[in-house]
């Protein structure tokens, strides 16, 4: 119940805008192999950012 309230922390932003960049990348990796390697590019970055926390 408490935990509606909870705003999330930064470094729980990022990690939920890495799952899903990873996800769209898997997806797109079946339709455009350029397109989801820049996806993965930018995961990599964001993970690089979530270790620098």
């Amino acid at each position: 119940m408490f935990g509606w309230f909870k705003k999330k922390t930064e470094k729980e932003k990022l990690q939920e805008r890495y799952e899903k960049l990873l996800k769209e990348a898997y997806k797109t990796s079946h339709i455009d192999r350029r397109k989801s390697d820049e996806l993965y590019a930018q995961a990599d970055e964001l993970a690089k950012q979530i270790e620098g926390m």
